[in-house]
């Protein structure tokens, strides 16, 4: 159990963080990488005051719920199939007949019943289960065995939901507080918020702490330019990308490595294209010297994105931009270079900083287009 002194005597400038990135920016890669980013602003208190990512889930999950019951949780329909005394929805005819149920005073019917054991609630009720044994803090896990009990008198069971089950329980706009909540307990079944298991094969608080942000910061990036870009931009994220090759030999097909970019921005007006691969790693090497460098590997990579699709019909990929985008703590890169009419970006984003700061700089990435303009004007007009 935490030290409740300390907990309620904590330092005011206390900022709860996992590893060296505050918990807040943590949320707010989250809430990107879910799309739902119009939760940014709820419940800033809880942000600031969890000590690490697996609390603010929790204390998240606690409100949501509490304020989804103040307003009586949401209700869904759930199909029977029951004998019954008297007609109720719709008559099995077969089964009514094939078992004399008319003989006994009795139909088949089929209907639909109007409950709160939806497979939302079910959900909900299961990650407060689990997530009452995992926490070291006595009060919070105490409330969520409160509010998993009075789920339980609500008429919610404790079986966590199938996929498919999931999958059939659509969230309406209107339900903005089930999205929320849903979206919370999936986090504790999603590998985001493993369960601690006894064995040699269970992963340090480090590295899963290190693979949830990898995670969340691939995801986010992609979802942030989806939401946050001005009109005129399109963005796509997986996208696949063919080597030109003319020829390939019987045994080729099979062991050529494919190219797959995290997140391409096109601009049609401008004729812009921006290829951003994003990487969980430090943007330097040290070299032996005990200077740095970028990785070599990265430049190769992204030089080979641009230079594999370049087709003289297409203007955005005579000079598209190649953007690695590289999460930090305490450093600030921003350096391009043009090689053979391509700008190459390096960009670092400071997870330390504010959450204001960090969208701030997310949002100016694809504006910069200084360097572009510039190079093309100190060009030979000879072609390449």
């Amino acid at each position: 159990m935490r030290d409740k002194w300390a907990e309620r005597h904590k330092p005011s400038d206390y900022i709860g963080r996992i590893g060296k990135i505050p918990v807040r920016n943590i949320w707010l890669l989250y809430l990107y990488a879910s799309d739902m980013a119009n939760f940014a602003n709820r419940y800033e208190s809880d942000i600031e005051d969890a000590p690490d990512f697996k609390h603010l889930i929790t204390r998240l999950l606690c409100n949501a719920v509490e304020t989804r019951m103040r307003r009586n949780i949401s209700q869904g329909y759930r199909r029977r199939h029951e004998v019954l005394s008297r007609v109720r929805g719709r008559i099995d005819i077969l089964q009514t007949t094939s078992y004399g149920l008319l003989n006994q005073g009795k139909v088949a019917c089929r209907y639909e019943e109007l409950t709160t054991n939806t497979p939302r609630n079910r959900l909900v009720r299961a990650a407060l289960s689990v997530l009452s044994s995992w926490l070291d803090d006595f009060n919070l896990a105490h409330r969520c065995r409160r509010l998993d009990a009075e789920l339980g008198l609500s008429g919610v069971n404790g079986i966590r939901p199938s996929r498919a089950e999931m999958a059939a329980d659509q969230i309406a706009r209107h339900d903005a507080d089930d999205l929320l909540m849903v979206s919370l307990a999936r986090l504790v079944f999603d590998h985001v918020l493993p369960a601690e298991n006894i064995g040699t094969n269970a992963m340090s608080e480090v590295g899963r702490d290190e693979v949830m942000v990898r995670r969340l910061f691939e995801k986010a990036v992609g979802n942030f330019f989806k939401l946050e870009l001005p009109d005129g931009w399109h963005v796509s994220q997986g996208k696949r990308l063919q080597w030109p090759v003319s020829a390939l030999s019987p045994g080729m097909k099979d062991i050529l490595p494919g190219m797959q970019t995290d997140i391409i921005l096109n601009h049609r007006e401008t004729k812009r294209r921006i290829i951003i691969d994003t990487k969980f790693t430090n943007v330097l090497a040290s070299l032996q010297h005990g200077s740095d460098s970028l990785k070599s590997g990265y430049i190769y990579q992204i030089y080979a994105y641009l230079r594999s699709q370049e087709n003289w019909n297409d203007t955005p990929s005579m000079s598209a931009e190649g953007l690695m985008l590289h999460p930090a703590v305490g450093l600030g890169i921003d350096e391009t270079a043009v090689i053979q009419g391509h700008p190459i970006r390096f960009v670092t984003i400071d997870l330390s900083l504010p959450s204001s700061q960090i969208i701030e700089k997310l949002r100016a990435i694809p504006l910069k287009n200084y360097l572009l303009r510039s190079s093309k004007a100190n060009q030979p007009s000879s072609k390449r």
